[in-house]
């Protein structure tokens, strides 16, 4: 029976490059590959049949040949019409992520049981006051992490018993699989990839090696720190595979809101409300801070929305020096209930007072307006 054109087994043209090839070749290697498809008998012909014109077209000069005189080009060519030895490389890099080696072909590699894998992170939520948050404390935490098993120190047998070599693979933990013409090495079913097996698992961790316990951990929380904050510690996460290093933990912040204050990076504003009186004639006022009450002067003829800044007062700079400021903005309150004196009293001020009714200046309108929205 002829052969079909490797071009065309391929699906792809004659200008076709190098890459455009081993595409090809890959999505058809994964398609029909006996593994795969266990029950098509002509799978494995259409596998060879591509493989065979895969191994022909990615050699430089054997595609010359062919292109130049077909299949009867390649008739007298070291290898004749089949697989390429030197095209190994590719077919491992082609098929790696299928059989989830790179050791295709008996190739070598280290096993999978021996590769390191890094534990898994862990993230543990904590909640802090408004005023935990600014000056910083010490907590204590319960993390739940997996450890080594105290009974079986991470063996996974009872004690004094062990593990055995696996039967399967005879403790190499990998089993070499012949298909047609290559050989494909697959991690071990029985024992995992482990190369061994477990006849009398651990009555503690059921054979797992770790069990879940609730780490206590001491964690400084610096001064400043805000909602959102992220903490890492290093290593405190899910222990790593095959002696392969921990995880990280990380905490993450969540702070309440104040009562009074609102913080804005490391400053804070309050708002004060003041009577018509005090605005006008001034006023002395004690205004609550992070520290210790401060007294602030109010000028006479404060406005409504009128600010002063309190210098350092603010929430101090996270893992630096220095604090933010506080802010303190004040509202006038209108009296809505007079008393019969009181309305005597308010009469005879506005009596004294000159009238001005006209419409301010746009400029001033559109302070007063930004300022309430």
């Amino acid at each position: 029976m002829s052969k079909r054109d490797y071009y065309e087994v391929l699906g792809v043209g004659r200008d076709a490059g190098e890459q455009d090839i081993k595409s090809a070749y890959r999505k058809l290697a994964l398609q029909y590959h006996p593994d795969r498809n266990p029950d098509d008998p002509n799978a494995e012909d259409k596998f060879k049949e591509a493989s065979e014109a895969y191994s022909v077209l990615s050699d430089p000069q054997k595609r010359a040949s062919y292109d130049r005189f077909g299949h009867a080009g390649l008739q007298g060519a070291a290898g004749g019409a089949g697989f390429n030895p030197d095209a190994f490389a590719d077919f491992s890099d082609i098929l790696g992520d299928f059989f989830g080696f790179g050791d295709l072909f008996g190739g070598g590699g280290s096993r999978r049981r021996t590769r390191a894998q890094r534990g898994e992170d862990i993230r543990y939520d904590l909640e802090l006051s408004f005023e935990e948050a600014v000056s910083g404390m010490g907590a204590e935490i319960q993390v739940p992490r997996m450890e080594l098993c105290g009974r079986c120190r991470g063996a996974g047998s009872e004690p004094g018993s062990g593990p055995t070599t696996c039967p399967t693979c005879h403790g190499r933990g990998e089993v070499l699989y012949q298909q047609s013409f290559i050989s494909i090495r697959r991690a071990c079913s029985t024992c995992n990839g482990t190369g061994q097996v477990i006849r009398n698992p651990c009555s503690q961790c059921r054979g797992h090696g770790y069990q879940q316990v609730q780490r206590k951990l001491k964690i400084n929380i610096p001064a400043g720190v805000d909602d959102g904050t992220r903490l890492r510690l290093n290593g405190e996460g899910q222990p790593g595979a095959n002696n392969g290093p921990s995880g990280d933990l990380y905490v993450f912040l969540k702070v309440r809101e104040h009562p009074f204050f609102e913080r804005h990076d490391q400053d804070l504003h309050c708002t004060i409300p003041l009577n018509m009186a005090q605005a006008a004639l001034g006023c002395e006022l004690e205004v609550p801070t992070l520290d210790e009450p401060h007294k602030l002067k109010i000028p006479e003829g404060t406005q409504n929305g009128a600010q002063f800044r309190l210098r350092g007062k603010g929430v101090p700079v996270l893992n630096g020096s220095g604090r933010g400021d506080l802010y303190v903005h004040v509202a006038v309150k209108t009296p809505t209930r007079l008393t019969r004196e009181q309305r005597k009293l308010m009469e005879q001020l506005r009596d004294s007072l000159p009238v001005d009714n006209a419409p301010s200046e746009k400029g001033l309108f559109e302070k007063v307006k930004n300022y309430f929205t």
